[in-house]
């Protein structure tokens, strides 16, 4: 069985398209078979709500009287990049405030930073812009100062250069003392085990040998519309995979784009990890056109097919290959616990499963309303 995207999108048209999400699919498929669900089922839906440090959002703030070129902005105290034209800038969501940085706060107490600003712009606050230049003769002003709302804006366009990473490590720390990290507070010995992501659920877990997922493919980003625009920095494809062709360890990136102001702060949240710094939480979802066979089976994995490395990060950042205690698959990994060595590990999830599951329900009934269509990708991501 074979179909296209336009195929799927003149029944979606017609409303006769068969939309289900991630988490229906495998137990469809293991009643009907693999050939009888890809023909029968026209879309599944995906999705994943979890802190993606890689993401930011290109500001345009118009030109002051008399005009400036920004050399150094700071947004709410958070320093923004201006090597750009002369009033836009670039807010990374894991750039701190500038202010806590000088003072040489330790990340424990630093609260504030850009994904707080991104998600204070959509929550619709006024916030402070200070902006610093030179001056040359055609942009003569030296310092600029203004308070500003989302609205006010000219452009606020996101742009993340890694998101939806295709699997991801689980934390552990062998050490004997308390480690701070980007996965999370991490207890000694092993205490505990952290993770990321929203397995059967998540984007390019559904899609693992990207053959429906490409450059310009129409997904749900923040909340709005947004579109993949390129493979994400760090896509290594080439990693060890399941008898299904899904990646065993982190494997394949996203770098996605959308428009900031047609987003919602329900779904995009700064936060602070303590002892490492503060990042932004995205909501993202994919629908996965049923195109054939094989793409039908990668969607029909259920939780216990997945799994996971589980990575000692108790020796600095690990390398790629990092120190691999043991797998764990995302089925053992939600049931709270899992068993290395004899020893029963507690488990938690950085990620949310039940707004991942949300957002692929959202994406569902848009595709049912005829709200939302299928965006075929122009350049499938690389698999080299």
């Amino acid at each position: 069985m074979i179909r296209s995207v336009q195929e799927i999108n003149e029944k979606i048209r017609k409303g006769k398209a068969v939309v289900v999400s991630a988490a229906e699919f495998p137990s469809i498929a293991k009643k009907e078979g693999i050939r009888e669900a890809s023909r029968k089922i026209d879309v599944v839906t995906t999705g994943t709500f979890g802190p993606m440090c890689s993401s930011g959002v290109f500001l345009n703030f118009g030109q002051s009287k008399p005009k400036i070129r920004m050399q150094r902005v700071l947004i709410n105290g958070v320093e923004a990049y201006t090597g750009l034209a002369a009033v836009d800038a670039y807010i990374g969501a894991s750039q701190e405030r500038n202010d806590d940085i000088r003072r040489g706060l330790s990340p424990s107490r630093l609260s504030y930073g850009g994904g707080h600003v991104i998600e204070d712009l959509l929550k619709g606050e006024r916030l402070t812009l200070e902006a610093f230049s030179s001056g040359t003769d055609c942009y003569p002003r030296k310092k600029w100062t203004k308070n500003f709302t989302l609205k006010e804006l000219g452009d606020a366009i996101m742009v993340n250069p890694r998101n939806a990473y295709q699997n991801y490590n689980c934390a552990v720390n062998t050490s004997q003392k308390t480690i701070y990290t980007y996965m999370g507070m991490l207890k000694p010995d092993m205490g505990n085990i952290n993770y990321c992501s929203a397995g059967e659920l998540s984007p390019l877990l559904n899609d693992p040998e990207y053959r429906a997922i490409g450059i310009g493919t129409r997904i749900f980003l923040g909340g709005g519309l947004g579109y993949v625009s390129f493979r994400g920095t760090q896509h290594s494809p080439k990693v060890k995979r399941n008898k299904f062709g899904t990646p065993v360890e982190p494997a394949g990136t996203l770098m996605v784009t959308g428009d900031l102001k047609g987003m919602s702060s329900k779904w995009i949240k700064g936060l602070n990890f303590t002892g490492y710094g503060v990042s932004l939480m995205v909501g993202i979802g994919i629908p996965i056109p049923i195109i054939n066979e094989k793409v039908a089976a990668a969607c029909a994995q259920g939780p216990e097919d997945i799994t996971a490395p589980i990575v000692d990060y108790s020796k600095d950042y690990p390398e790629a290959t990092g120190k691999i205690i043991s797998r764990a698959s995302y089925a053992d990994l939600r049931s709270g616990s899992v068993k290395i060595e004899g020893k029963d590990i507690p488990t938690a999830s950085l990620s949310s499963y039940f707004k991942a599951l949300e957002i692929a329900e959202i994406l569902k009934d848009k595709i049912d309303k005829k709200d939302l269509y299928l965006g075929e990708a122009q350049e499938l991501l690389s698999r080299s």
